[in-house]
């Protein structure tokens, strides 16, 4: 899955698709799981990269990006 090009986002969390108009906030993790989708990270290296910063059970994120995911879909951030 890609991210839309056009997406816009700030380091606070804010998250605009021009596409729609919309727009949304996230935490510093959010944060960062968009910036490596941006990157166009594979899910593996993004879970691999905030368990180990973060100090998260692997199985816990694996379970809260599949829905942050979801999110992002909703959201139309994916091409």
């Amino acid at each position: 899955m890609k991210l839309r090009k056009n997406i816009a986002t700030s380091e606070e969390g804010f998250v605009f698709n021009p596409g729609t108009g919309d727009s949304f906030t996230t935490n510093s993790i959010g944060t960062e799981v968009i910036s490596l989708l941006k990157a166009e990270k594979p899910f593996f290296e993004i879970i691999d990269t905030i368990c180990l910063k973060y100090d998260v059970d692997k199985h816990q994120f694996e379970k809260d990006l599949d829905d942050f995911v979801s999110q992002l879909k909703e959201a139309a951030i994916f091409e």
